[in-house]
């Protein structure tokens, strides 16, 4: 048994002894063989590639050269066409020198044709000269009278004509100038009512206040005809409930105190508590709302008559005049209208619009 293992240990080891040179030598003729290979397939690479490179350079160098061709082409053209461009120039030059000279040439002749008339017109002016001379000596041996004195008799004649019709050109004038101041006062007065017609408001003394219905008149008269009563105290008016239906007249004299009473019943109606307290506050209301009402009224009329810088107290009392008429006008509009008709007079006749404006609506 243990030869046997003897055996084939050392059967091993001749074996080992045998095939690893073997394996050795067959690996390193594999590995020569591969570099062999590769070191072809470099050189044949590097073959093609120089092949390529060389075909490369040829297209670049064969493209470098049409590039250069064509610059040069297009070089040869605008070096052609500049030629061209100048030999253009240089005709229209030369046709320009030519005109000037023709130019030149021909203000030449017109000069000495003008030294040739300036010649005639000398010597035709020295002929005249002698003959007005001899003509002269001629009329002073005819009438027997020197130059200096027909020239006096010859004034003296023509002034006293000048005068006479002076006096009559002057007295025309006169006349005239009178019918057209006329005209003109009257085409600026019809013009001026003509840009401010306008329509005119009747107002009375009463006011009428419509009622939402009739049992509405008992309510405002009140128990014993307190309402009413307090209502007509506060506000110095008289209230009329007669047979008209649905409604309530306010009469007085004073607009003032007219519309404050308008104001405030209709603020009574349009709340639906009607009793002296309520009533009196309500005419306060009313008060207050007036006044604002004139201010506003005042600086409306301001801003339309276009007369600014007004003192607020002379507004408020342009304001108030909206309350007031005269026969059968409204006395704000009237005044906003002769303003205005102020100021177109003023310009139609030179003079100054804003002062005319001013004046008509403070008076």
């Amino acid at each position: 048994m243990e030869n046997s293992i003897l055996i084939v240990v050392i059967t091993l080891l001749i074996s080992a002894a045998i095939f690893i040179p073997v394996g050795i030598y067959l690996r390193k003729r594999i590995a020569e063989s591969k570099i062999q290979s590769a070191e072809k397939e470099a050189k044949r690479l590097l073959e093609t590639m120089k092949i390529e490179a060389e075909n490369t350079k040829r297209e670049e160098i064969f493209k470098a050269k049409e590039e250069i061709l064509k610059l040069r082409n297009d070089v040869d053209q605008e070096i052609k066409e500049r030629r061209d461009e100048v030999k253009s120039q240089e005709k229209r030059l030369v046709q320009k020198e030519e005109n000037l000279d023709r130019r030149f040439q021909s203000l030449e002749d017109k000069e000495k044709n003008l030294q040739v008339k300036e010649e005639e017109v000398d010597q035709k002016n020295s002929e005249l000269d002698k003959q007005i001379a001899e003509q002269r000596e001629k009329l002073e041996t005819i009438s027997g009278l020197s130059t200096e004195e027909a020239k006096k008799q010859l004034l003296k004649e023509v002034e006293s004509e000048i005068v006479n019709e002076k006096a009559n050109l002057i007295k025309d004038l006169e006349n005239k100038a009178k019918e057209d101041a006329n005209k003109n006062a009257r085409e600026i007065i019809s013009y001026a009512v003509q840009k401010c017609a306008a329509d005119h408001t009747s107002e009375t003394t009463v006011s009428v206040v419509a009622l939402p219905n009739d049992d509405m008149k008992g309510r405002i008269i009140g128990r014993e005809g307190r309402n009413i009563k307090a209502l007509e105290t506060l506000t110095g008016i008289d209230l009329i409930i007669d047979d008209t239906p649905e409604a309530v007249i306010i009469s007085g004299f004073d607009p003032l105190r007219r519309e404050v009473a308008r104001i405030a019943l209709e603020k009574l109606i349009d709340d639906g508590r009607i009793h002296p307290a309520k009533i009196e506050e309500m005419v306060e209301k009313a008060k207050e709302e007036l006044a604002e009402t004139i201010k506003e009224e005042g600086e409306r009329a301001v801003l339309e008559t276009g007369v600014n810088g007004l003192p607020d107290d002379i507004v408020k009392l342009i304001g108030k005049l909206k309350y007031r008429t005269s026969y059968g006008q409204n006395v704000l509009n009237h005044s906003i209208e002769v303003s205005n008709l102020a100021r177109i007079m003023a310009e139609e006749l030179g003079l100054n619009p804003k002062i005319a404006r001013r004046a008509r609506i403070i008076t």
